[in-house]
């Protein structure tokens, strides 16, 4: 996706608004057109993002991935698998309530070599980055309506298998 239409955009407007001011103002409009290029595009990066988290969400277990090339954004699009025979169910909203930006957070995340090179192996298969894949990955595990698991054994006379297979 090419950004330069719309920084130009910004561009033509600052140079519309600096016309009434004068010289002193089209000096400092000359100045200030570099940073303001880096700026509007961070923006419409940020803005983006933002888009690509939404759909994902609506989209879940499917995702949309934002990607730079060089100076220019591209949209990576995942379709959740169709003969997965998972339920395709849309994410959750992730507003918590009263205070919740319902933004993203970052987590450091620490794993094991080990572990580390088995999320990157399943996210490659999947064709998604590894953030979307552990975002994916605890979204879903959240999302089960089965009991936490505890380090007692299962409840006496119980020995039955819950679950589906392919």
């Amino acid at each position: 996706m090419d950004l330069t239409p719309y920084v130009d955009i910004l561009r033509r407007e600052l140079a519309a608004a600096v016309r009434v001011g004068g010289v002193e103002a089209r000096e400092l409009a000359e100045r200030l057109t570099a940073p303001l290029d880096a700026a509007a595009r961070l923006t419409l990066l940020h803005v983006l993002s933002a888009a690509a988290n939404e759909i994902t969400r609506e989209l879940a277990p499917g995702s949309v991935d934002v990607r730079m090339r060089g100076l220019e954004p591209d949209f990576v699009v995942t379709l959740p698998p169709a003969d997965s025979g998972a339920p395709v169910r849309p994410a959750p909203p992730q507003s918590g309530g009263p205070g919740d930006d319902a933004g993203t957070a970052r987590v450091n995340l620490r794993l094991s070599p080990r572990l580390k090179a088995r999320t990157e192996e399943a996210a490659v298969r999947e064709g998604l980055s590894l953030n979307a894949w552990l975002v994916r990955a605890a979204a879903t595990a959240l999302d089960t309506r089965t009991p936490s698991r505890t380090t007692e054994g299962p409840p006496a006379g119980d020995s039955g298998f819950t679950g589906w297979a392919r």
